[in-house]
């Protein structure tokens, strides 16, 4: 399951309020030229997926994001890995070759931390040495051996 560019923005709006959302003030946060029942289809949808819940307020739904940001990009990485089929280790590979040098350090933090553990944050990952561009292999620097 993909999300499209305005289930993201809806998303967004959803994750930003501190509390759960009517159709109308999703629409009027997300400051486009939308139909109102535009949106309405959209957290219907999104409602469907199980990306947000919907829960009645009189004669209204308000909508709230089912789980956090961080939880649904996992959950949607998860759902694409499968769509690889057998060769899940490629598609990794392929996925790190892509990420930068901070995302690459954090995965390497969570894996070194094991299952449900909380990394620590970015600021306090070892810094990632960055790749030499002058043809020289990286690595800590030696002096002239004796």
């Amino acid at each position: 399951m993909a999300l499209g560019e305005l289930e993201r923005a809806v998303m967004a709006q959803l994750w930003a309020a501190p509390a759960p959302l009517t159709v109308r003030e999703v629409h009027d946060r997300l400051e486009r030229e939308l139909a109102y029942t535009t949106v309405m289809t959209v957290l219907g949808r999104l409602a469907k997926k199980g990306v947000v819940r919907q829960e009645r307020d009189g004669k209204a739904y308000r909508y709230t994001a089912a789980s956090t940001r961080e939880q649904l990009a996992a959950s949607l990485m998860l759902d694409a890995l499968g769509d690889v089929g057998e060769d899940r280790t490629a598609a990794l590979v392929a996925f790190v070759d892509q990420v930068g040098p901070e995302e690459a350090a954090a995965l390497r933090a969570a894996l070194q931390a094991g299952p449900g553990a909380v990394p620590p944050p970015a600021a306090a990952m070892p810094e990632v040495p960055q790749p030499r561009t002058d043809g020289m292999p990286s690595g800590p620097e030696r002096g002239p051996e004796s």
